[in-house]
């Protein structure tokens, strides 16, 4: 008998997270009251572009940018394309290298291997060290005359691990090397002062904001192409007809986030770590993937000796826990984490390996007990 809805226990805030009511609010009256397109110049898409602008504003603020700086787009997947392509096209009489962690997302990563097989880019990947973590010397040491773009994330979006960005940026800006850093999972959870960069990407459905609306910000004097063509919007950047109501709830999700952080993120912390003492209670041969690392408060990352990650995820489902066996974009996927392999986990430790990410809607409650039904999952993964 399947759970109902509230029964379940979500513990896939890595994925998506639910609209914030007050999120939901704010979009609403431009849906239908405020509805005039943003570019057009009477009075109905003047009200559309004045509630863009104060949007604009609002978000580049909470980041510490320059509105300026900010492009508006569909998705992190779209901001990651725009500026991994959009950087290296336009630096490509300067060099054709690019140095790419092995951890990043896949946007990231597809994006370099669309630029060595559409236009003859090198391509060098760095691997984590098994902490999960990609040490700055790692990628110093790719680094070659002709590189003219390195990527590093500011967190992993399955493990949580937070990576040394802040360590990185400053050795590449000596070396007049530009360097890329999704932000998807750390925005509206760390301050984006912690990851400087010249470009990096924003998703508002990660921080309980809307699907379908995202950001590049990429800074002023960075020589960068655009990859969508089209009208002007977005000062000829991107075109595409400017989604109003997605974007002011992504201002409003932004800042409600950022404001309740330092609270949320202790609580979902000790949320969390409930959780996994109470599986390792319950449960042997468990090993938590990045668990001596500094780590976003949401993320838990667990191998069980003797299982398949995909079949406790579908267990776990059964049960009416809500996790994943890895990102939700490659939903579908039965090969293992490139993340994990990345980190030289074993093949044993990676295909067991399971996601749990915890937000604002779970508390102890929900740990206990979806750690009891990881323990019922497991034992039955194990019996067969």
């Amino acid at each position: 008998m399947t759970p109902s809805r509230l029964d379940r226990i979500y513990l896939d805030n890595a994925a998506t997270t639910p609209v914030d009511g007050e999120v939901l609010a704010a979009m609403t009256p431009y849906f239908s009251e405020v509805f005039g397109n943003p570019s057009s110049q009477h009075a109905f898409g003047r009200e559309g572009g004045n509630a863009v602008t104060a949007a604009r504003d609002g978000i580049a603020k909470a980041l510490g940018i320059s509105p300026a700086e900010l492009l508006f787009t569909s998705c992190g997947t779209e901001a990651d394309n725009l500026g991994i392509k959009g950087i290296a096209l336009a630096n490509r009489d300067r060099g054709r290298h690019i140095v790419i962690s092995a951890i990043e997302h896949p946007a990231v990563i597809e994006s370099a291997k669309d630029l060595a097989a559409l236009h003859g880019f090198e391509v060098t990947f760095v691997n984590a060290d098994k902490s999960g973590i990609v040490r700055p010397q790692s990628i110093i040491s790719a680094l070659r005359e002709d590189t003219v773009l390195a990527a590093l994330m500011s967190a992993n979006n399955e493990t949580g691990v937070i990576q040394p960005v802040a360590e990185l940026y400053p050795e590449l800006a000596a070396r007049g090397v530009y360097l890329w850093c999704d932000c998807v999972q750390t925005a509206g959870v760390l301050p984006l002062s912690l990851f400087p960069a010249d470009g990096g990407a924003i998703s508002a459905h990660k921080f309980y904001g809307p699907k379908g609306v995202g950001g590049a910000w990429i800074r002023r004097g960075v020589k960068f192409v655009r990859q969508m063509s089209g009208g002007h919007q977005e000062r000829g950047l991107r075109g595409g007809t400017t989604n109003t109501p997605l974007i002011v709830g992504m201002e409003a999700a932004l800042n409600l986030s950022l404001g309740r952080a330092e609270r949320e993120n202790a609580r979902i912390a000790a949320v969390r770590d409930l959780f996994e003492r109470t599986v390792m209670g319950l449960v042997g041969g468990v090993h938590v993937n990045g668990g001596e690392s500094s780590r976003l408060p949401s993320h838990s990352n667990l191998s069980f000796e003797g299982c398949e990650g995909q079949n406790l995820v579908f267990l776990l489902d059964i049960a009416g826990v809500a996790a994943s066996a890895g990102a939700a974009c490659s939903s579908g996927a039965t090969s293992p984490s490139h993340v994990l392999a990345a980190m030289g986990l074993g093949e044993d430790r990676v295909r067991s390996a399971v996601r749990f990410s915890f937000g604002r809607m779970n508390g102890e409650e929900d740990a206990v007990n979806a750690a009891r039904a990881v323990a019922e999952a497991v034992a039955k993964a194990r019996a067969r």
